[in-house]
């Protein structure tokens, strides 16, 4: 995607040395706007390989709003594995507490609380929180069945309320969907943009869920938008980021759900990707 990659090469040019909480310093520039039109393929980086089991397993616990990480480990997803709750364990850099933060499976009330349960009280990952809250992906579905017009049809993971429960505030906070022209958009706002390894996930996990609300509401696909606040590169991904910049793109694949009754029925082993020929992985040491 020549989009993602030309982000990434504002941020080598113009990105300004900046410290961080992770204690591994950043070259970031101050807000980018993604934008990619479905209609020319599904948004998968092909310069370097993209798990897409993870990314689509980590939508569906957002959808089942789980914040239980052992069911994405039973996935054999490790994406959640270095964080928990921080009422549990408190967040630290030292190697007993991230020892610890690795064995506790309580992601507090994270990104899929948040948008089946905004405002319940946190019972914790075997609660059943089924009827509490505010559920605000039902209520998109609902408003895109009755009233597709509406510009009211936003999203939000961002509950200052319940933050300091969170393993991490959300980066992806909060996204929008408006029909135009009976095409389904989807505009997503992230506060904070690791370009090399979070941003190819957060673009994949995107384009699935507007394809997914596109079937469920029997409109086409139309565009995908990431409004990007604090989007920077870590030093320790300088010798990856050249290898991938000397990368041809390849053409872009497709997905296809088979069997689809429901987006809250979806499981991700029902969407298949289609022709996807990438580049070989290239490893990025993740900043905890």
């Amino acid at each position: 995607m020549e989009e993602y990659l030309r982000i990434v090469k504002k941020i080598l040019n113009e990105g300004h040395h900046k410290e961080n909480r992770t204690g591994v310093d950043t070259y970031a520039v101050a807000g980018e706007m993604f934008e990619h039109d479905m209609a020319n393929g599904f948004p998968l980086l092909t310069t370097k390989r993209v798990p897409f089991k993870a990314v689509r397993s980590e939508l569906e616990f957002f959808i089942k709003g789980m914040t239980n990480k052992e069911w994405l480990q039973e996935q054999k997803n490790p994406i959640w594995n270095e964080w928990c709750c921080p009422d549990v364990v408190p967040y630290g850099h030292d190697e007993e507490t991230k020892q610890k933060m690795m064995a506790e499976r309580d992601l507090g009330p994270i990104y899929g609380f948040q948008w089946r349960h905004f405002g319940a009280e946190y019972g914790g990952p075997d609660h059943d929180h089924a009827g509490e809250g505010v559920d605000q992906l039902e209520k998109i579905v609902d408003k895109l069945k009755t009233d597709p017009n509406d510009r009211r049809m936003i999203v939000s993971a961002w509950n200052p309320a319940a933050i300091q429960s969170m393993a991490l505030p959300p980066c992806h906070y909060g996204f929008q969907v408006t029909v135009i022209d009976d095409k389904l958009n989807l505009l997503w706002n992230q506060r904070s943009v690791d370009t090399m390894l979070g941003l190819p996930f957060n673009i994949a996990g995107y384009a699935t869920l507007l394809h997914l609300l596109a079937k469920e509401s029997g409109f086409g696909e139309g565009k995908l938008i990431g409004f990007l606040g604090d989007v920077h590169l870590y030093e320790n991904h300088e010798e990856g980021i050249k290898e991938q910049l000397s990368r041809e793109p390849r053409e872009l694949p497709r997905v296809e759900t088979v069997e689809f009754t429901s987006i809250f029925d979806w499981n991700y082993q029902d969407t298949k990707l289609i022709g996807y020929k990438p580049h070989p992985k290239i490893a990025f040491e993740i900043a905890v």
